[in-house]
């Protein structure tokens, strides 16, 4: 080298940043393969000088005095250890030097049998000085060991120590059983716990880390920047302690581990594992619990104690005890047995004494890799403040088969869909898909999307069936009595009047014994038109029962709807149904249907939804409609997640494995069977209802109450985090005092501790049990003509007395004071619907005087009034609009007004709160006999708690104006304001007269330039059409029909004055996904060119 030992010490002996320059220059030259053999032998050299001091004295002092040391290493103390007997390792000041704590990881890692790393690829997290990735590559064999650690220094020294053992003492290589050197399988690299290998696209198949476990006493030194040039105090620091993290192991000293793990999981194979150290200080449950709480299997493989390094500061961990009810555990001496606090080490290690900490090493392996990967990529895309509160620890592993690949699955549709999509009433089409594919592969039933209708729990789909039908007479089985209306239970009207209309308007429900023979019994004796019925256990193993049912149904006329809810079983073997055996050879009668409540998850006992299967067409799409009017949609979230548990059972089976047995036809009904209540069909086919046609993929629906904009990210981080958690506390889901807020900030509406606050998956089905408080009572239900459409036919349907009260385009189609009065005048006991507000579709809003006239003349005509703020809060004009502050007036008519005068408030949060994804309606009732007539009406679908926490969570940021989610509502306002702005000046310049909107997500216009024009329009379906044939008609066109016209020339859905109750106009939403709405304005400028063609 031209340079002696005794220069070379010189050199080092000046300082140690020169002795770490000295061997900075001998590690380029073992790295230039020409000088290499030299270099070595120089190492030999120094070796042997130091080996000239072979006491532990004469060792230290010579570190002190030359600020370096080399050592070996003894790896062979016992027999049939494979590999070198030893390591020849050099150290210096600034780096980590190997002790108790590394020797005891070793130990573990030797544990392990041998096949652990053999082949693998590996990498070691704070080597060090790089002796342990040396012994792994040395002792196992693996394709690559990638030796990582901050501090560069570090990463110098281990390569020279790389060289020391990949060489023999005259440089020459030293080749292992498979004719490599170290050199060939070891790497080191200067990295941020695993930031190379996730630069460099490294897949890992081992990850081993012996890193800092104790928070540095002096937090401000972890923020200077690291180089190899830093103090050689400060790089040694790095080696003992670690800087705060962000994570909630952080009160334990184990964010950086916690860390480690979080980016272990990125690049770690899907049957990788991870070895790390765990000091014992924090607990052995604490330890545990942050791997499993992340989804890992973990064994303790090794476990001992050690005496606490006495350079590091323990001090922290007393700072943490005295702000914490947590207790840290050292222990007096090796022999010590019982644990002392950090405080009382500290104290005692002052005075001189010895202490010591339990050390294990713990190997983990994710329990389901492929989804726990997906969460944790979603949480570092913006959501990663959920880390603290995931929990993938369950003692099930039925639990966690279901609940991890739900979470991978959210995570997967929250990370790639900025909007949650179009949902058909009749249910998610994934969702209908998976339930028959299902019932197709393991009951081998040849059902298809179009047989299922999904509704958000069995007591709604019963309750909608009997109403579809609504027949003089039913019969239901006892246990699923509870949820139906009261009046229902109580009516004694069993024989027929004679009058049609009568016997329509009275629905008598008998409860039935749920055994076969006495529920046959009975429908012989009482002749109903619809039997409801479920089957004791023991009969539901064959089809024996089951036949007999369907059988004397058919014989007397009886619709049937069988409930299999209790014996449908969710997994890979489910038990004998005699029931689904026999769908399996005979197709399902036409007067029969099959009801199925899904309740049965592993984790959620309260998560329901449900689904009724028919082979009937004309079935399936009146039930849909009417999930469409009186509950608008079955919650997403909850359809996903019964969708996760059926793809679980069906992603492993390979598809059309076994051919279908040929179906029986069932036997032709031998008496006419009831039919649609005719005031039901009546108002299901004239209602303009949701345009559905799986064929067509193409429609723009502008013409749907569902938001399909974007969802901000605190949205996104809400949702996750309410099915990430684990044991939600009752005080975590309960949204009283939130909404109270809420209803007082935005709307000054009155609350005390006589309130009754109510809570639906949405505020359409609130709306429908008022209605059918209103209809309890007598009263006459008076809509405004311009409400939303959807509402009034869902009261139509409900056979509510309805009243409609003109509004004039003068006032903007607003009530005035005249108006109502007029109305009031001749109406007994009306009942008063108001939106807004804002006002549902006109975009229109009352001001604070406004509702308050309102309310005045309501009050003294001792009207019941019904305000649905569901579609506001998203006023255009925020800086002039003031809100409403109703309490001081409230207060005033109360008093003043006629005794049955009363205000309910009804509201929604999905609009306010910028989700499409969770459905969360209010209602807020002040009269004590409302609300007993309300409760009346069982059968409500209330909000889940994953629902609850979530809106909760959103609610508190709203009140604490948390910046995130108030800068996405202003956007949002911005956004929509402008798009309305767009959607007005389209329209006026294709000719059509419009009514300017002030907030919310939709807008009316009148197709004044396209009245009585004469246009063809295909054929639909009922009128001899197909989707795929050209048959036309010619058509002029009106307010009506329009809406049909545009959709076969363009595929845009939009409502007309059918809906929206004023003569003349027509609805537009404008709550789209961008590029929808941007398609959308194109095709109502490409219907006028076809209209003016």
């Amino acid at each position: 080298m031209g340079l002696t030992v005794e220069d070379f010490l010189n050199e080092c002996q000046q300082s140690g940043d020169a002795a770490y320059a000295a061997f900075r220059s001998l590690l380029d030259r073992l790295e230039n393969p020409t000088t290499r053999v030299d270099a070595r032998i120089f190492l030999s050299l120094l070796q042997n000088r130091f080996a000239s001091s072979p006491s532990k004295l004469a060792a230290d002092q010579f570190f002190h005095s030359f600020h370096f040391r080399i050592d070996d290493i003894l790896l062979d103390q016992y027999q049939g250890y494979q590999g070198r007997k030893k390591l020849t390792t050099m150290v210096i000041p600034s780096i980590f030097v190997p002790e108790d704590w590394s020797f005891t990881f070793y130990e573990g890692l030797n544990r392990h049998p041998d096949s652990i790393f053999k082949d693998k690829t590996v990498a070691e997290l704070g080597c060090g000085n790089g002796w342990i990735s040396i012994a792994i590559a040395d002792k196992w064999l693996p394709s690559k060991v990638y030796g990582l650690d901050i501090n560069p220094r570090a990463v110098k020294i281990s390569w020279i120590n790389l060289y020391l053992n990949a060489l023999d003492e005259k440089g020459q290589p030293i080749y292992d059983a498979e004719n490599k050197t170290l050199l060939d399988r070891v790497e080191f690299h200067e990295s941020d716990l695993l930031s190379h290998c996730r630069d460099h696209g490294i897949q890992l198949e081992r990850i081993v880390g012996c890193i800092p476990q104790i928070l540095n006493p002096n937090p401000d030194a972890m923020s200077k920047m690291i180089t190899e040039n830093a103090s050689e105090e400060f790089l040694h620091s790095l080696s003992n302690y670690c800087a705060l993290q962000g994570f909630v192991e952080d009160q334990f000293g184990l964010g950086l581990i916690a860390r480690a793990v979080e980016e272990g999981i990125a690049v770690i194979k899907p049957l990788g594992i991870m070895i790390f150290n765990m000091g014992g200080r924090p607990g052995q449950a604490v330890c545990k619990r942050l791997f499993e709480r992340r989804g890992f299997r973990i064994s303790k493989i090794w476990q001992t104690k050690v005496i606490q390094a006495s350079d590091t500061d323990i001090s922290a961990l007393v700072e943490i005890e005295k702000n914490s009810p947590h207790r840290f555990e050292f222990f007096m001496g090796l022999s010590g047995d019982q644990p002392i606090c950090a405080r009382t080490a500290w104290a005692y290690g002052k005075a001189g004494g010895s202490i010591s900490h339990a050390l294990s090493v713990y190997s983990c392996q994710l329990r389901q890799p492929n989804q726990v990967k997906t969460i944790f990529e979603f949480l570092k895309n913006g959501s990663h403040e959920i880390s603290s509160s995931l929990d993938l620890s369950f003692e099930d592993d039925s639990v966690a088969d279901e609940k991890i690949p739900m979470l991978a699955y959210l995570a997967t549709v929250l990370k790639e869909s900025s909007f949650f999509p179009y949902e058909p009433p009749a249910g998610n089409k994934r969702f209908r898909d998976l339930i028959a594919g299902f019932m197709k592969t393991y009951h081998h039933i040849p059902l298809n999307a179009d047989n299922v209708v999904v509704f958000p729990s069995r007591a709604v789909a019963i309750e909608n069936s009997l109403r579809l039908f609504s027949p003089r007479l039913a019969i239901v089985d006892e246990h699923l009595t509870q949820h139906l209306p009261r009046q229902w239970l109580t009516s004694l009207a069993i024989e027929s009047t004679g009058s049609d209309n009568q016997s329509e308007d009275i629905l008598t429900v008998i409860e039935a014994p749920r055994q076969s023979d006495l529920m046959i019994e009975l429908i012989k004796k009482l002749k109903p038109q619809v039997v409801v019925t479920g089957m004791a256990q023991f009969e539901a193993v064959t089809s024996a029962a089951f036949e007999h049912l369907l059988g004397i149904t058919r014989e007397i006329g009886s619709r049937l709807f069988l409930d299999i809810s209790d014996h449908f079983e969710l997994s890979s073997l489910p038990g004998s149904s005699g029931v689904l055996k026999y769908l399996a050879g005979t197709r399902l009668p036409s007067h029969a249907a099959i009801i199925c409540g899904l309740v049965k998850n592993q984790v959620y006992s309260d998560l329901e939804v449900a689904f009724i299967i028919s082979e009937e067409e004309a079935i399936f799409k009146a039930l849909s409609k009417t999930v469409e009017l009186l509950q608008g949609i079955t919650a997403p979230i909850s359809q996903y997640y019964y969708g996760c548990v059926f793809h679980e059972l069906l992603a492993f089976q390979l598809a059309d494995r076994h051919a279908l047995a040929k179906r029986e036809s069932p036997k032709d009904n031998s008496v006419e069977m009831i039919g649609f209540a005719s005031s039901a069909i009546s108002v299901l086919n004239s209602s303009e209802l949701s345009i559905n046609e799986a064929k067509n993929t193409s429609l723009i629906y502008m013409d749907v109450d569902q938001s399909f904009l974007p969802l901000p990210s605190p949205v996104k981080t809400a949702i996750f985090e309410s099915f990430a958690r684990q044991n939600l506390a009752e005080s975590e889901i309960d949204v009283n005092s939130s909404i109270r807020h809420y209803i007082k900030s935005n709307y000054g509406f009155p609350t005390d501790s006589g309130t009754e606050l109510i809570y639906a998956d949405s505020s359409l089905a609130l709306f429908n049990k008022v209605v059918l408080c209103c209809i309890q009572e007598g009263g006459t239900l008076c809509f405004p003509a311009g409400s939303n459409g959807t509402y009034v036919s869902a009261a139509k349907f409900l056979k509510a007395s309805i009243v409609n009260v003109p509004t004039k385009s003068g006032e903007g189609f607003k009530l005035t004071e005249k108006i109502l009065s007029d109305v009031l005048e001749t109406v007994n006991k009306p009942w008063i619907y108001v939106s807004g507000p804002t006002i549902n579709p006109t975009g229109l809003l009352y001001s604070n005087k406004e509702i308050e006239y309102i309310l005045s003349t309501c009050a003294k005509f001792g009207a019941q009034v019904v305000i649905d703020t569901s579609f506001s809060g998203l006023e255009f004009d925020s800086e002039s609009w003031s809100g409403w502050d109703l309490e001081g007036s409230l207060s005033k008519l109360s008093s003043s007004g006629s005794p049955s005068f009363g205000v309910s408030l009804l509201g929604g949060l999905s609009l306010k709160m910028l989700s499409g994804a969770l459905k969360f309606g209010f209602l807020v009732l002040n009269q004590s006999h409302l609300v007993d007539t309300f409760y009346s009406f069982p059968g409500l679908c209330k909000p889940h708690s994953t629902v609850k926490y979530a809106i909760k969570k959103l609610l508190g940021l709203r009140e604490r104006k948390s910046g995130d989610l108030l800068d996405a509502l202003a956007e949002r306002i911005r956004s929509l304001s402008h798009r309305s702005k767009r959607l007005k000046e389209t329209l006026e310049k294709c000719g059509w007269d419009v009514l300017e909107s002030s907030a919310g997500v939709s807008m009316v216009a009148k197709p004044s330039t396209y009245l009585n024009r004469i246009v063809k329009l295909k054929k639909s379906p009922k009128d001899g059409g197909t989707m795929e044939n050209d048959a036309t008609y010619e058509v002029k066109l009106d307010d009506k029909n329009i809406r049909e016209a545009i959709r076969w020339a363009t595929g845009l859905c939009i409502n007309s004055s059918l809906w929206t109750g004023i003569p003349g106009y027509c609805r537009f939403t404008i709550a789209l996904e961008e590029s929808e709405f941007e398609r959308a304005l194109e095709r109502i400028v490409k219907f006028n060119d076809l209209i003016n063609t």
